[in-house]
C-alpha cells in the first residue's frame, strides 16, 4: 500500500471524476483539478467566494461549485478552461445545488425552499418547480437518469412529483400518506420509490413509477422511527435502520419483513468473528536514538501502531447510553451500506459508536464485528469487490475483506486525522480526507 504526499483541502471537498481520470479538490475559493495517476495539476480555477459544495457532471466535462452564502453557482469546463458560467440566484438565495443526470442542467433550490430552478447550460432556458419540501433527501434521480422524483409540501400536505428528465415534463403528481415526509430514494432498477416519514412516525411507503402505493411498512408505533435507509444494488432488499437499534430487511416481492438484525452490546454467537483493534507501542532500536531525534524518528516514536486481535466470544462492546432529553439523540442505526456484490451489509449502531457490524446477506446472519479504539467516522465499500474501508478520526485506515482485517498507519508527519474517505471507481485507490488535508492511498490488487 502506497500513499501520496498531503495536499491542502477545505470543507472535505475532494471528489473523483465519474470517469476516474481526475480528482477535484477545494482550498477556500480555489478549485484544483489533478490527474489521478500523476497528481499533477491540470487546471486551477478561482471562484468568487469560499466554495461550499462541488459536484462533477456525469460525463466528467464540467464541475459545479456552489457558494451558498453568496447565492452563486459557478461552472467550469475541463475541455475549454476559458469558458465559464455563473448562475446568480439573487435575493432568492441558495441552499442546495446539483447536476441533472445529463450533465447539462443545474437544479438550484432557493432559500426557504420556495422553488427549484432548472438552468440549462445548452439553451440557457430556465424552468421552475414550485413548493419543494425542506427535508433531508427531497430530490431523487433514477440510476438510468430518466426520471426525477421531487418531494413537495403544499397546503400542509406532502406530495411527490415525478418528472421526465429529458424535457422536464411532469409525468405523475400524487399525495403521500405521510405526516411529515423526511426522504425519498429510488431502487437501483428505477421501478420503486421508497418514501419515509419523520422519525416521530415509523412509516415507509413504496410507490411505483406511476404513483401507485405498492406497500406500507410500519414496525412499531409511539416511539422514534426510521433513521436510515439503503437499497441493495440488485433492488431485491430494502434495509431500514431504526432508532430501536435494529435493521429490518424487506423483500421486493411482498415488501414484507424477511428478517431483522439486532445490535446488542454483547456479541454471544460463537460463529461471529470479532476483530478487536489493539494498540502496540512501536519498537525503537536504542542505538538509533539520537537526541534530539530526527523528525521522522520522532513521529514514529510517538505514533502508536495498532493491529487486530480476534476476540473470544462472548464479547462486550462499549455501549453509550443516549441523553434522552436532547434532540437527535446518538442512538439507533445511523449508517447502512450494502457491498456492490450484494453479499454483505455494513451497519453502525450509534449507541455502540466504536463498532462496525458486517452481515452476511445470503445467510441473513451476523458475520463479523470490527471493534475499533475510536468512534467510527465513515465507512465505504470498494466499488469492485467486497472490501470495506473504515476511518475513525485518527491517522489510520482500516480494511476488511472476507479474507481478514488490516490496520494501516498513514506515514505522514504531523497530525492527519482521517474523517472521511472515498474510493476511486477502479477500487485501486482511495482519497483519505481530513479537515485541512487529503492524500491518496494506492492499493495493490491482491491486498488484504
Amino acid at each position: 500500500m502506497n500513499f501520496s504526499e498531503l495536499f491542502k483541502l477545505s470543507g472535505l471537498l475532494g471528489r473523483f471524476s465519474p470517469d476516474g481520470k481526475c480528482l477535484a479538490s477545494c482550498v477556500q475559493y480555489r478549485l484544483v483539478v489533478r490527474d489521478v495517476n500523476t497528481l499533477q495539476i491540470l487546471q486551477l480555477y478561482t471562484c468568487l467566494d469560499q466554495i461550499q459544495y462541488i459536484e462533477w457532471s456525469s460525463d466528467s466535462l464540467f464541475i459545479l461549485c456552489a457558494m451558498y452564502k453568496r447565492g452563486i453557482v459557478q461552472v467550469w469546463s475541463l475541455e475549454q478552461p476559458d469558458w465559464h458560467c455563473k448562475i446568480d440566484e439573487g435575493s432568492a438565495g441558495l441552499v442546495a445545488s446539483c447536476w441533472s443526470p445529463d450533465g447539462r442542467h443545474i437544479l438550484n433550490t432557493t432559500e426557504f425552499h420556495l422553488r427549484i430552478t432548472v438552468w440549462s447550460l445548452c439553451t440557457k432556458s430556465v424552468s421552475y418547480i414550485k413548493y419543494p419540501k425542506a427535508c433531508q433527501q427531497g430530490i431523487a434521480f433514477t440510476k438510468d437518469g430518466r426520471y426525477m422524483a421531487v418531494a413537495e409540501r403544499r397546503d400542509c400536505k406532502d406530495f411527490i412529483s415525478i418528472f421526465v428528465c429529458s424535457d422536464w415534463q411532469l409525468l405523475r403528481h400524487f399525495d403521500t400518506e405521510t405526516q411529515d415526509l423526511f426522504g425519498i430514494e429510488w431502487a437501483p432498477n428505477g421501478c420503486v420509490l421508497a418514501v419515509w416519514d419523520t422519525c416521530l412516525e415509523y412509516k415507509v411507503l413504496l410507490y411505483s413509477l406511476d404513483g401507485r402505493l405498492l406497500s406500507t411498512y410500519r414496525a412499531y408505533e409511539w416511539s422514534l422511527g426510521v433513521k436510515s435507509i439503503a437499497w441493495s444494488p440488485s433492488s431485491q432488499f430494502l434495509a431500514i435502520g431504526s432508532y430501536d437499534e435494529k435493521v429490518r430487511i424487506l423483500n421486493h416481492v411482498t415488501w414484507k419483513k424477511i428478517t431483522e438484525f439486532e445490535h446488542p452490546a454483547t456479541v454471544a454467537n460463537t460463529k461471529t468473528i470479532v476483530y478487536k483493534e489493539v494498540e502496540k507501542s512501536p519498537s525503537v532500536e536504542t542505538e538509533r536514538l539520537s537526541f534530539p531525534p530526527t523528525r521522522a524518528l520522532a513521529s514514529s516514536l510517538f505514533s502508536t501502531e495498532s493491529k487486530y486481535d480476534i476476540s473470544q466470544v462472548p464479547v462486550s462492546l462499549q455501549y453509550i447510553k443516549p441523553v434522552a432529553d436532547r434532540a437527535n439523540p446518538k442512538m439507533g442505526i445511523g449508517m447502512l451500506a450494502f457491498s456492490p456484490d450484494n453479499c454483505f451489509l455494513a451497519t453502525k449502531n450509534d449507541n455502540i459508536p466504536n463498532a462496525v457490524w458486517i452481515w452476511d446477506i445470503q445467510k441473513l446472519k451476523l458475520f463479523v464485528v470490527l471493534e475499533q479504539l475510536c468512534a467510527i467516522q465513515s465507512f465505504q465499500w470498494d466499488p469492485r469487490q467486497p472490501r470495506l474501508a473504515v476511518c475513525t478520526g485518527n491517522s489510520k485506515v482500516y480494511l476488511w475483506s472476507p479474507a481478514g482485517c488490516v490496520s494501516v498507519q498513514v506515514p505522514m508527519e504531523g497530525d492527519f486525522q482521517i474523517v472521511s474517505l472515498s474510493w476511486h471507481s477502479s477500487g485501486d485507490s482511495m482519497a483519505l480526507l481530513s479537515k485541512d488535508n487529503f492524500c491518496l492511498c494506492y492499493l495493490e490488487r491482491e491486498e488484504v
